[in-house]
């Protein structure tokens, strides 16, 4: 029996250590299938953020570019506005002047009309003058 027992011992220990070299070898196998993970999650994560960055980026950049643009044509729009100004100012300034001349021409036509006046009044003032 001794020979039975020493067998069953034997057995059991190599059961014992066949378990732990099957759980030792998962162990490493599950650590290496975690590790890999860990890595692809990692990896997987700097390309997220860098997609989001360079989704924002973009966002950004194509704002900035439209701010520069709308700026330009800003400029671009008040200068149009400040020539406009200036030839508005010299068709104001051509405007009254021609008023101007206008109303002196319109003096000058009334001193002729009453110069007229005043020379037929005196015309007609000799000719009663002359008559017997």
């Amino acid at each position: 029996m001794e020979g039975a027992a020493e067998a069953a011992g034997g057995q059991l220990e190599a059961a014992l250590l066949h378990i732990m070299q099957r759980h030792h070898h998962e162990s490493l196998h599950q650590r290496k299938k975690t590790e890999r993970a860990k890595v692809d999650a990692l990896r997987n994560a700097v390309r997220v953020s860098d997609l989001l960055v360079g989704t924002v980026d973009g966002g950004v950049q194509e704002l900035y570019v439209t701010e520069k643009r709308i700026e330009l044509e800003a400029r671009a729009v008040l200068a149009t506005i400040a020539r406009y100004r200036k030839q508005t100012d010299q068709w104001l300034a051509a405007t009254n002047e021609i008023n101007s001349v206008l109303k002196e021409i319109g003096d000058f036509e009334n001193w002729m009309k009453i110069m007229d006046f005043n020379c037929k009044s005196i015309n007609a003032a000799i000719r009663n003058i002359h008559q017997p």
